[in-house]
């Protein structure tokens, strides 16, 4: 999955497959998880939140299935 790069303290870059909901979170310290179900409005909301550390924290940390990749 292609990611992109997102400014934030904590997030590195963020990709999203809309046919499988799936989000995929690279942070600074280098791991990276992917979210599963995750609505689009979601990612969105991520993208277009003025801190996108906090945005994550509170939306999608603790409330989507994941599993980490490295």
């Amino acid at each position: 999955m292609q990611r992109q790069w997102i400014e934030s303290s904590v997030l590195a870059s963020v990709g999203y497959d809309g046919g499988t909901l799936t989000l995929e979170v690279e942070f600074k310290n280098g791991h990276v998880y992917r979210y599963f179900n995750v609505p689009f409005s979601t990612v969105e909301g991520l993208m277009l939140a003025s801190s996108a550390g906090k945005f994550f924290s509170r939306q999608i940390r603790d409330r989507f299935k994941c599993r980490q990749m490295s």
